[in-house]
């Protein structure tokens, strides 16, 4: 077993659309804006926002993410989908198989997503050479400890290795705050000896 230490990026709520899904929101060649860089190269939070509806009640001003993406997707935390009225699952991002829809409004447009909403899986983002300095291989699941007054573990962490990510420990709203976490602050990650 050995550890290294990691930053944490906090995600709130948002979605990533797809470009017929921005066409549809914002219309025609409509092009997102970048309002801030992301933790991860080359992405960024949009100034577009849209309002979320569920069969419970709806959420507004949820930050789009950018750049498109092949299929639109909605990340919540528990705490969100239960003001919606929706049982999401916690996925990687991209496995939506078996998810549910949900309705996105920006004004008087709307869509409706037949799937795409689920709870993000905690997760490590890494490049090669950091993976390989860590001992890390993609898909990996580890753990991860956090210090402080309301500190604990975080299992079931799943490592995400690509050469365009940057060294991050995503959690959401509901982990972060159980957990006494924001932005920014190192904790530990413990890796198993293969």
């Amino acid at each position: 077993m050995h550890t290294f230490q990691v930053t944490v990026g906090v995600s709130n709520r948002h979605l990533h659309l797809s470009e017929d899904h921005i066409r549809e929101l914002f219309g025609e060649g409509y092009c997102l804006t970048n309002k801030k860089d992301l933790s991860q190269p080359g992405q960024f939070a949009c100034e577009e926002t849209v309002t979320l509806v569920g069969p419970k009640g709806s959420i507004e001003r949820v930050r789009i993410l950018g750049p498109a993406r092949q299929e639109s997707q909605v990340e919540l935390s528990f705490t969100d989908a239960i003001k919606l009225g929706l049982n999401v699952p916690v996925r990687d991002s991209g496995n939506l198989e078996n998810t549910p829809g949900i309705e996105i409004r920006n004004g008087d447009k709307n869509i409706r997503l037949d799937r795409g909403a689920i709870a993000a899986m905690r997760h490590i983002h890494a490049t090669e050479e950091e993976a390989l300095k860590f001992g890390l291989e993609d898909k990996d699941i580890v753990k991860v400890v956090v210090n402080g007054s309301r500190g604990g573990e975080f299992h079931n962490v799943l490592v995400r290795v690509k050469p365009t990510y940057a060294l991050d420990f995503h959690i959401d709203t509901d982990e972060a705050n159980a957990l006494g976490i924001k932005n920014g602050d190192l904790v530990t990650v413990v890796v198993e000896d293969r």
